[in-house]
């Protein structure tokens, strides 16, 4: 049964795994034809299909959010097949474990690119049909990282922080015209991106599930819980708002 008065379609970015999966498939549950955008063309797809498996909609399809031109071609394809995309959720992101006086410009502008940059294009993309059709939901996954900082991740968390202050101006400029923005800053959450990093010794599991005060880590569908609500018409007197989903640790 769907949670919206008229039927949707959403995209989400960096939709194949991770959170971006969890997101695709509550959206989809929730009746949104849902498309994935990644990197990996392919296991966008395979995502699809295990939605597609259950009954839900969904397409997958290759985007390097970094691809002004990829990007509105997909988003193209997606209102061919679809109709115009009403959801955006700006999850694509790329990690940087680096210490600061070692960041070379061509790796910020790589970080920006993909988790700043990617997100302004999706924006700017995907916003029209929204105007045109007095409804929208933007739902930026942004960090936790941004509410104190993190050793070695200055070009990471400054690309977040980014994300939080485009949140708070879309939600400004374009909630008289029916489209809220907000963003989730997520925090330590069972993904392949987290695990990585454990296994690559900048992250001890166990130290922050005891410094968390639900004492767990979060799960991908914690994350999606929070953006189905936020992308529900029930929201739509919420915007400009950063919704931390962390068990407590902010």
């Amino acid at each position: 049964m769907s949670d919206w008065k008229e039927p949707r379609v959403a995209v989400v970015t960096g939709g194949a795994s991770g959170i971006g999966l969890a997101i695709s498939r509550r959206l989809a549950r929730d009746g949104a034809a849902v498309a994935i955008f990644d990197l990996d063309g392919e296991a966008a797809e395979a995502a699809a299909s295990t939605i597609r498996n259950v009954g839900d909609q969904a397409i997958g399809l290759y985007v390097d959010v970094t691809d002004r031109a990829r990007i509105e071609e997909a988003v193209g394809e997606v209102a061919e097949q679809f109709g115009a995309p009403l959801i955006l959720v700006n999850n694509a992101g790329r990690p940087s474990f680096v210490p600061f006086l070692e960041i070379s410009l061509e790796h910020l502008h790589q970080i920006l690119e993909v988790n700043l940059v990617g997100s302004f294009h999706c924006c700017q993309v995907v916003l029209p049909h929204m105007l045109e059709a007095g409804w929208g939901r933007i739902v930026n996954i942004s960090s936790s990282s941004t509410y104190s900082g993190t050793p070695r991740m200055a070009a990471y968390v400054s690309s977040k922080s980014a994300i939080n202050g485009l949140t708070k101006t879309l939600s400004r400029e374009f909630a008289p015209r029916g489209v809220t923005t907000n963003a989730i800053p997520p925090s330590f959450i069972d993904t392949p991106m987290l695990r990585a990093s454990a296994v690559g010794g900048d992250l001890d599991v166990q130290a922050s599930i005891a410094t968390t005060p639900v004492r767990r880590q979060g799960q991908p569908e914690d994350i999606a819980a929070a953006c189905s609500f936020l992308c529900r018409d029930e929201a739509s007197y919420i915007t400009g708002q950063i919704l931390g989903v962390d068990g407590g640790r902010s």
